[in-house]
């Protein structure tokens, strides 16, 4: 079984923005303390690194209602890589797919500095609901020095996609009556599910470091990733052309994707800027 392009589509764009929030800051240079103390979410890091309140692990609990369903976890990351006095995120997945009373464990690594272990496992709740227990969790060894050691073999901004066959999710914020109780037994440590997709649909389920809602969604206004997922387009991208011609060449030549904003901002037309300003949403 594999994620279809279509359901996978559906939500890609806020899992993209899980994945870069907070990977750089406005002003968007390597030199601003913001970006060279990053990644306050969804950081596995080693083991004997961690401390309080650092995780090596997600942990995951979730419902789903189906008589005979199957799922795939999909976990994505960033591994750090060191570009001298910068990291660079490069994108990283690890898939997992499972049968009712099937349990699945398996190992991963990536350049011999990510080494990891990811697991799914079902339990009965009686009738046609089961409870999904999903983890995934850094196994690096060895002693770190500094966060900067550390975060080389760390996975960062860490979370799942769960898509599910022959069943449909459970929405843990707001389950039906019947299955409030045991949505309310769930543990989640280090995530946050939500239902994903398009509104109604419970076929795919986002696991976010960060609180969402169910069904999350980019404003369709944003003209691209600003990886500060609070919607304040408007303010960053006035920031952005407020920059001095030194601050613009320094993002220039560092990261590429803080580049690409400054390219897209700068040849931003009038009316797009008018769009940001604001948008009236709901009224009947």
């Amino acid at each position: 079984m594999g994620l279809t392009t279509v359901n996978f589509q559906a939500v890609e764009t806020i899992a993209n923005a899980v994945l870069y929030e907070g990977y750089l800051l406005y002003p968007y240079r390597r030199s601003a303390m913001k970006n060279r103390q990053r990644f306050n979410f969804g950081v596995l890091y080693p083991p004997a690194f961690c401390r309080e309140p650092d995780t090596f692990e997600i942990w995951t609990e979730c419902l789903i209602e189906g008589a005979s369903p199957a799922i795939e976890m999909k976990t994505r990351f960033l591994q750090l890589i060191d570009r001298g006095d910068w990291q660079e995120g490069r994108e990283r997945e690890v898939s997992i797919a499972a049968e009712p009373d099937s349990p699945r464990r398996e190992s991963f690594s990536f350049d011999g500095a990510i080494e990891g272990e990811i697991e799914i496992r079902w339990e009965p709740l009686g009738g046609s609901l089961r409870k999904i227990v999903a983890r995934v969790r850094n196994c690096a060894d060895g002693e770190f020095l500094n966060r900067e050691k550390a975060l080389a073999r760390s996975m960062v901004s860490a979370h799942h996609i769960l898509r599910v066959e022959g069943g449909r999710f459970v929405s843990l914020l707001e389950p039906e009556e019947q299955f409030r109780e045991a949505a309310e037994g769930c543990r989640n440590v280090g995530a946050w599910p939500v239902l994903a997709g398009e509104p109604g649909e419970r076929e795919m389920m986002l696991v976010s470091p960060i609180i969402l809602y169910d069904y999350p969604r980019i404003a369709p206004e944003s003209p691209g990733d600003l990886f500060d997922a609070t919607e304040i387009d408007e303010i960053l991208a006035l920031r952005i052309l407020t920059m001095t011609e030194e601050e613009k060449q320094e993002v220039r030549t560092g990261d590429e994707r803080a580049r690409r904003i400054l390219e897209r901002t700068e040849t931003l037309p009038p009316e797009h800027f008018a769009k940001l300003h604001g948008a009236l949403r709901g009224l009947k």
